[in-house]
């Protein structure tokens, strides 16, 4: 190991270390201390952590650790992206999270921990980091699904997502296995290279499908989503915010990678594999949220359709595709952590007010929130001047450069499906009060400033990806050809002494 291979993981480092702090102080205190001002630490040091990637771009394009982690634009713009999601999740928790409830610094140092497996997730370039990375993120995410151990509902979430995700994995695992059969090694550089050569094509080929299925159960992606409505209605609120978002940027991030990077030479194999998927995860996802009533329900099936509308992309051809799908999962995330931190101020931390009609009059009883609600809802449309609109049309735009006309008409024919759900919570939210219940206006719990802070960086962050579109496209783009390609001329100048990014 070089000494500067620290830089290399840098924002993994730094969280790491505050996650540590925070069980350290915790296990100092004493029994009935309040520990919400813990919380803080971890956005402290979220907030330097995404100082520590964008530090990051000074390095040169390579890998570290004996070619297992890799800096590049690329990675950087995903740390970024998911360190912002964090952040957004933390200080929704701040002041949503009762101060009674058990465990909040377990709670916090949870989410940090679960940030540090999501960073290295999209920055491994060798399988069984990888695996390590992601089973970090997962196990963070099975105990925050079951959070609230007092509800029969928080247990059953965490059982579901433990176990089908643990099946998922062992999917995954087991494709990685073969591809080590196939090509004897797990770097994805080396694999890139071999992978056109092997003696056993079937076993590469049997690898890949293993591989998807198991990114695939991640992302939520139909049919591998039946996880998603019982786990997003089980957990609270705060804690979908961050499980609807960041492990799929990570997820989605190494599927890049994956396919590629990876396995360039079997896109003939792979894209109408992912086309299918992408066709189906829109259908079924719009499909299923029509006949919801409850609203984490509604949006859970919102979210499998949008990985399929992020799919698409997939369909683009080189750097066209990586960028519109890397653009379109920071243009979701923002949108989706905002719905989520309004979703968690109406319903409450139980979820009192869980149905579409609970929410009917939320504009005259807060208008703030309903304001917001409603703003959300017409950026998961894909209204123009929205995050939403821009990254259905680079995704929908790469598939249709790619050749996949009909995977672009069925998608704008689901947008247009979508709209009927969503519009359906935006009416009931702006409808006038029939009666004098007050359960809504009670239920609203105070909306403090961390909680304000992070609603506008919701808000700022969607009006800038619909509004401003260009540097995060152009920071999309930079990472895109990064992950093909690297200059010749940093092979030549590395500073840290680190392994340079091979060329596949």
């Amino acid at each position: 190991m070089n000494p500067g291979d620290m830089l290399r993981i840098f924002p993994e480092v730094i969280l790491t270390i505050t996650g540590v702090l925070i069980m350290l102080v915790d296990a100092s205190l004493p029994p009935g201390v309040p520990r919400r001002w813990l919380g803080w630490i971890a956005a402290i040091g979220t907030v330097i952590a995404v100082w520590g990637s964008i530090s990051q771009l000074a390095l040169p394009v390579g890998t570290g650790f004996y070619g297992t982690v890799e800096t590049s634009p690329f990675t950087i713009f995903f740390h970024v992206l998911i360190c912002g999601i964090v952040l957004v999740a933390l200080l929704l928790a701040l002041d949503t999270l009762p101060e009674d409830s058990h465990h909040q610094g377990e709670y916090y140092a949870l989410v940090v921990f679960g940030a540090v497996g999501m960073c290295l997730m999209t920055g491994a370039t060798e399988l069984l980091l990888f695996f390590i990375a992601l089973e970090i993120s997962s196990i963070s995410t099975y105990v925050l699904a079951g959070y609230r151990k007092e509800t029969g509902r928080g247990p059953e979430a965490a059982i579901k997502y433990f176990l089908l995700g643990s099946f998922a994995t062992a999917f995954l695992l087991y494709g990685i296995a073969l591809v080590f059969g196939a090509t004897g090694t797990t770097q994805i550089y080396d694999i890139a290279r071999k992978v056109s050569t092997t003696q056993d094509p079937p076993l590469v080929v049997a690898a890949l499908a293993l591989m998807l299925v198991g990114i695939l159960f991640k992302v939520s992606a139909a049919p591998f989503h039946v996880w998603t409505p019982d786990v997003y209605e089980g957990s609270p609120s705060p804690v979908v915010a961050l499980l609807s978002t960041a492990p799929k940027a990570a997820a989605f991030a190494f599927l890049l990678r994956m396919v590629f990077e990876m396995f360039p030479t079997l896109r003939s194999i792979w894209a109408p594999l992912l086309w299918i998927v992408a066709a189906l995860s829109m259908t079924v996802g719009n499909l299923a949220a029509l006949r919801q009533q409850n609203v984490k329900r509604m949006l859970a099936y919102s979210s499998i359709a949008h990985a399929g509308y992020l799919l698409a992309a997939f369909a683009g051809l080189g750097t066209s595709g990586i960028a519109a799908a890397s653009f379109y999962i920071a243009a979701y995330a923002a949108m989706n952590v905002g719905i989520f931190a309004v979703v968690t101020l109406v319903g409450g931390y139980g979820d009192e007010l869980p149905l579409i009609q609970d929410y009917r009059g939320l504009m005259y009883r807060s208008p703030f929130l309903g304001t917001l609600l409603i703003f959300f809802l017409i950026s998961l449309v894909g209204i123009p001047f929205t995050g939403g609109f821009f990254g259905k049309f680079y995704s929908f735009s790469a598939a249709v450069g790619g050749g996949a006309i009909w995977l672009a008409i069925i998608g704008l024919l689901n947008s247009g499906l979508a709209a009927a759900y969503y519009l359906r919570l935006a009416f009931a939210a702006a409808q006038r009060p029939v009666d004098d219940d007050k359960r809504l206006g009670s239920a609203l719990p105070h909306v403090g400033v961390a909680v304000i802070a992070a609603l506008l960086f919701a808000v700022a962050s969607t009006l800038a990806l619909g509004i401003v579109p260009n540097e995060i496209l152009r920071s999309a783009q930079e990472g895109a050809h990064t992950l093909q390609v690297l200059p010749e001329a940093a092979a030549d100048s590395q500073p840290l002494n680190a392994t340079a990014k091979p060329n596949p």
